[in-house]
This record gives structure tokens, sequence and C-alpha cells, in this order.
């Protein structure tokens, strides 16, 4: 049980409706006093009032368990389709995870396998039904984590083997993880060396498990997604004065711009070495002979791989994005020469935002 306010919803059954739905009948909730539940409530609620608390993470929704989808995975998926403008796509999100979830093979839906699932309808949403793969869902269906309950849909078998290029296996988990080097502790104990991080179990655990975002959190640069009420007024407020991060659009294309007021420090990012004064932006010009690369999702820009001048071949990785917890890598479309990059490591896109010219 949980007390109010962070109990019902998503959470556990709050503590006074199961007092209330017990009364009078042979049930020991622990010899709970409901006064005393009362004063602890109370000093609950004025210790977390500068917390937000998502709306969808405090109401029950009968819908979601034919997702199904966990209530620790909801809100974190929720809060990622909010920060990323795209939270009125959730009902169809989560009618799409039925689907998903049965030509899966019905994996337990907890961590990591609910995030899973709810990538993969994210994507059969956003980009039309399985014309992109979620690398986890595609190692899952492919037996890269052991073998699901049922066997998955031959057709998303095909269509994972052919996106991530890996091929069905019915290998252990395990004898599959011994075999990668980067899996190995001495591995995350040269890279934890390599940034000078101290070697504790607990460092190479957290290096091990989140790879790179787990280096930044140890080097203090890990985002922190906390969200107090306070903090959003006076973001809120700043945007007002005209801070903030917009949205523009020119010529139909879709561009993400910053806004700051007065002689403000503006750091200027390298991207492959090139500086990028954000006073000078790129203007992309098309003709017959161009074409627009865009981003398909909102997101960041995880990695720059591309450079321009830079011939590539079709299906070569310019850029990898990271959106919804998934590095999604934006190939091209055909062969060719990179006639510009036009975001930043670290960028916030919007979805249709053109991220580089191909000629």
């Amino acid at each position: 049980m949980a007390a109010a306010p962070v109990s019902g919803g998503t959470s556990q059954p709050d503590i006074l409706t199961m007092l209330h739905a017990t009364k009078g009948m042979d049930y020991d909730l622990g010899g709970l006093e409901i006064n005393k539940i009362l004063t602890y409530e109370k000093e609950l609620q004025n210790c977390i009032s500068d917390y937000f608390m998502p709306p969808e993470a405090t109401m029950v929704s009968p819908i979601i368990p034919f997702s199904p989808m966990p209530g620790g995975a909801l809100t974190a998926n929720t809060q990622m389709m909010r920060d990323n403008g795209i939270l009125d796509r959730f009902p169809e999100v989560i009618a799409a995870m039925t689907e998903v979830v049965e030509k899966g093979g019905y994996g337990t839906s907890v961590t990591p396998v609910s995030q899973f699932y709810f990538q993969q309808a994210l994507n059969n949403v956003m980009q039309g039904p399985w014309n992109a793969i979620a690398p986890g869902y595609g190692k899952m269906v492919l037996g890269y984590f052991g073998k699901t309950p049922v066997a998955p849909d031959p057709e998303v078998v095909r269509i994972a083997s052919e996106k991530l290029g890996l091929e069905p296996t019915t290998e252990k988990a395990l004898d599959l993880a011994n075999a990668d080097e980067s899996k190995s502790l001495s591995n995350w104990i040269n890279k934890l060396k390599e940034e000078n991080i101290e070697i504790t179990e607990e460092n190479i655990f957290i290096a091990a498990a989140c790879h790179e975002k787990g280096i930044a959190f140890l080097k203090g640069e890990g985002e922190l997604n906390v969200r107090k009420i306070s903090d959003m007024k006076k973001e809120e407020g700043s945007s007002k004065m005209g801070n903030g991060s917009y949205t523009v659009v020119v010529d139909g294309q879709k561009f993400s711009v910053q806004v700051a007021e007065g002689n403000v420090d503006i750091q200027v990012t390298e991207v492959n070495g090139e500086s990028t004064e954000p006073s000078t932006p790129k203007v992309v010009t098309t003709s017959g002979t161009q074409l627009d690369i865009k981003a398909l999702l909102p997101g960041s820009v995880w990695k720059i791989v591309a450079n321009p001048g830079q011939s590539v071949n079709e299906g070569d990785v310019i850029m990898i994005l990271e959106s919804m917890k998934m590095e999604i890598d934006i190939v091209a479309p055909k062969g060719g020469v990179i006639k510009s990059i036009n975001v930043a490591t670290n960028d916030k896109v919007v979805e249709g935002q053109v991220v580089a010219v191909l000629g």
C-alpha cells in the first residue's frame, strides 16, 4: 500500500482506502492507526509539494492492462513524450502495444522488456507499422535475450533480422554475453581509468550497465530528470521574456532554435572539430541534386559520424540521435557527398527537422 498523494494510479493502493474496505472484516493491515496515517500524509504532502506529479501517474486507466504497461515505465515514457512534444500520440502508442506484445512473443512486461514494447509501439505509430525496429525489441524476437514464452511472429523476426543485420539465434544469452568483449569487466575498468574515475565495484557496475550514460553520470555530467514546479514556473517566466527553445518553420522545414535575452555567454559547440557560431546559422538550400535528411523522431543529437564533404554510400550512418531511450541511426538514403551537417552534438531536434543535406 502507499500513502496519498503518491498512492493509486500507477502506484500501490491507497492505505486509507484499504483500511475502509477491510473495516469490520477479519483482516489485519499491520495495526495502522488512521489518525497517524492522516498526520503522515499531511506532512508528506508538504514535503513533496514542489515536485511535479504527472497527471497520468495519479489516475487509474482500465486500458493499460491490455497493453500492458507497468506504472514506472508508463510515467517515464510519458515524461519523455511530454519533453519531446508528442504526448498527444500517447493513446495511439498504448493501442499499438497490444500487437507489439502479441507479435513479440509475450515477454514479461517488466524492465527492460516493457521499454522494448513501448519503443516499438512508438516506432509503429511515428514511422509506420514495422518500418523501423527498436534495437532491444528486435534482439528480443531474434533470440539474443533468450527464448520468449511464445514464438515471435515469423514476419516480425524476418523484418528485425533485415533491419538490424542480425541472424536469429538459439544460443544461450549468457554465452553470447560472455563472448562479447565490450561487456567484460576489463573493458569497463579500462574505460574508467581513461576517464580518471575511481575503480570501485559500484562504479564498474554503473559503467557496465549504462555504458556512456553511466560514464557521464559518474563524471557529474548526467542529466537529472527531477521536475520541480518552482523551476518549471521560472522556465515559463523566462520564455515570456523571449528566452527558451522554440521550433520554427522556414520554407516548410522545421528548425529547433534557442533564444536568449541580453548579452549572454553563448557556448559554441564544436562539430567534428569545426566551430560553428550560433550567430551565423547555416542556410540550407536544396536543388534537384540535393536531398534533405530529416529526423524521423524528436530527440537529441547523440553523435555525429560523418563530416561535410565526406563521401558516403547508401545506408552509411551519418549521425545517431537519442529518442525515448533509443539510439536511432540517421543513414544516407543514397550514395553521395555530405553537403552540410545542420546540427551539433547534444542539440534538440524535432520531428521532420533537416539534420543534414546530401548532394
